[in-house]
């Protein structure tokens, strides 16, 4: 019996101005991969492709360890959209062969007159065949846990970004800053007096 679960989860975030916008910092898709996932369980497979090693999720009497490759990209005004591309559950080859998940989001930055912040949105769904003897708990039963698991999953996702997101992007541009700092100093040559 084929179940789906769907999970949806919206985030405004104000930014703090800093002397570099948050636009040139979206432009770099591992940043933001980086600050919503703990680094030991990302594989970066290409410039926007990258391997995400879900924590192991219980459900019901189940146990699986979702793999996710997913597409981050961004675009020229700042946003920066996630897609997977698939999914792999380790472990329990009966549900792997009878899963997909689909994950599509987006992080818009937005100018006003009291600064800027960031809007974003991310669905989830997952299809899968459940083994007996779960195939054979009530659908609505099934359908209220999944959900829920789905959304917990998301809520991490944006407590990770709330906390984790503004702070690496306030240690970049501290870098940034040093480094033009250090740069300029590079230039200056010193001035001999041949008198």
């Amino acid at each position: 019996m084929s179940t789906r679960f769907t999970a949806s989860q919206s985030v405004k975030i104000a930014v703090p101005h800093q002397p570099i916008p948050i636009q040139h910092y979206l432009r770099q898709p591992q940043r933001l991969v980086n600050a919503l996932v703990d680094n030991s369980r990302i594989q970066q497979l290409s410039e926007e492709v990258f391997r995400l090693k879900m924590r192991p999720l219980s459900f019901m009497s189940l146990s699986i360890q979702p793999t996710v490759d997913m597409r981050v990209w961004t675009e020229s005004n700042g946003t920066i959209y996630v897609r997977s591309l698939a999914c792999e559950i380790l472990g329990v080859e009966y549900i792997n062969q009878r899963f997909s998940l689909n994950l599509k989001g987006y992080l818009s930055p937005h100018q006003s007159s009291s600064g800027t912040r960031l809007e974003g949105n991310a669905d989830l769904e997952v299809q899968v065949d459940l083994p007996p003897p779960l195939s054979f708990t009530p659908k609505p039963i099934l359908e209220a846990a999944g959900n829920s698991l789905l959304k917990s999953v998301l809520v991490t996702v944006k407590q990770r970004l709330l906390h984790h997101l503004l702070a690496d992007y306030r240690h970049w541009v501290a870098s940034q800053m040093k480094e033009t700092v250090s740069e300029d100093n590079q230039g200056d040559l010193p001035i001999l007096n041949l008198e």
